[in-house]
């Protein structure tokens, strides 16, 4: 029996792929989202039924923020029944960020969410546009047995699926923008479109899907250095109503040992202050108490970021807060994978 064909929605938000160049100054604008569906004919091709919805005011990716990633899980929630799959246009300096926070927002999700951009604009002669789209609808689109095959966010750029929560961005030339150096890819796009699905994320099937709106972006990112200085740490701790903080640190998550360092993270948590232990590398992760240069964040019950990126961990953060969980579970909440984002 065929299958019968998937709808899929596109929610254009902004970004490079929905650009044109000016000629007169050579900047990059938007463009109204209709012109670019008509700049890909090949989408009439594909085996599945497309609408668009778009941003009324398309927005440059490194103006994102919380509030427009709740407009686009309200998209998608008010939309949940009535589609298959759904695909994100969206630019790619912030992409991780936005995606990593789809992925707890939707809990219970039981349809692909993809990600997708471009480096270069949908009009440009080189441009990998056209091939990050039409197989981000082509991944959305996929059933096995009247099921989708993806079940999770991802986030689809020059030829690989990623776990969405697991993608950094690693270079803003290359059309292999991402890495997802923690877990394997879910997808990979050649002559064939090859799916690993022992990689794949398998939620509840029989709860409902469940959006969450409520962030809390009372939160930072702190990154250690030679030469991090008490001022700079004074400085962030006494952020007026600052709930949570990333702390980048070396290697496997070490610090300085300073005395003054520790003393002042202790007395941070010890006030409520949750602190995330998450690693500056790009990949690896953290374990404290492997090192002497750990093991005092250790004592002091610092949560253990392990394998997350910053940009899911710092999504997480906020996602956890707005949900309001308590302050005795929250670090083992947060040490624990919700969507597949850490080990």
């Amino acid at each position: 029996m065929k299958n019968k064909q998937s709808k899929i929605l596109l929610i254009y938000t902004g970004g490079t792929i929905g650009m044109v160049k000016e000629y007169t100054s050579g900047v990059l604008k938007a463009f109204d989202f209709k012109k670019l569906v008509d700049n890909i004919p090949e989408l009439g091709q594909l085996d599945c039924a497309i609408d668009s919805v778009s941003f009324k005011k398309p927005i440059d990716s490194s103006n994102m923020n919380p509030t427009h990633w709740v407009s686009i899980a309200s998209l998608i929630e008010s939309h949940y029944a009535a589609y298959d799959g759904f695909v994100i246009l969206h630019g790619s300096d912030t992409m991780s960020y936005s995606a990593s926070a789809l992925s707890y927002m939707l809990e219970n999700l039981a349809k692909p969410v993809i990600f997708t951009g471009s480096q270069l604009p949908i009009g440009d002669l080189r441009t990998d546009a056209k091939e990050n789209l039409i197989t981000s609808i082509q991944i959305a689109a996929l059933k096995e047995k009247g099921e989708a095959v993806i079940q999770e966010v991802g986030l689809y750029f020059e030829n690989k699926l990623f776990r969405a929560n697991r993608t950094t961005k690693i270079n803003a030339e290359h059309f292999e923008a991402f890495a997802s150096l923690n877990y394997p890819i879910l997808a990979e796009s050649g002559v064939h479109l090859k799916v690993y699905h022992e990689n794949l994320w398998r939620g509840s099937k029989r709860k409902p899907l469940k959006v969450h709106t409520v962030l809390d972006d009372k939160v930072a990112i702190l990154k250690l250095f030679p030469g991090f200085n008490r001022e700079l740490l004074q400085s962030v701790l006494h952020i007026p109503g600052l709930k949570a903080l990333v702390l980048e640190t070396y290697g496997a998550g070490n610090a300085p040992t300073d005395s003054w360092l520790i003393s002042d993270l202790k007395k941070a948590i010890a006030k409520g202050l949750y602190i995330v232990n998450v690693t500056q590398c790009s990949g690896g992760s953290v374990i404290m108490g492997r090192y002497e240069t750990s093991m005092e964040l250790e004592r002091m019950s610092m949560i253990n970021g392990r394998d997350i990126t910053t940009e899911a961990a710092i999504t997480k953060l906020m996602y956890l807060l707005g949900s309001e969980v308590s302050g005795k579970s929250f670090g083992t909440i947060f040490e624990t994978s919700l969507r597949g984002e850490m080990t």
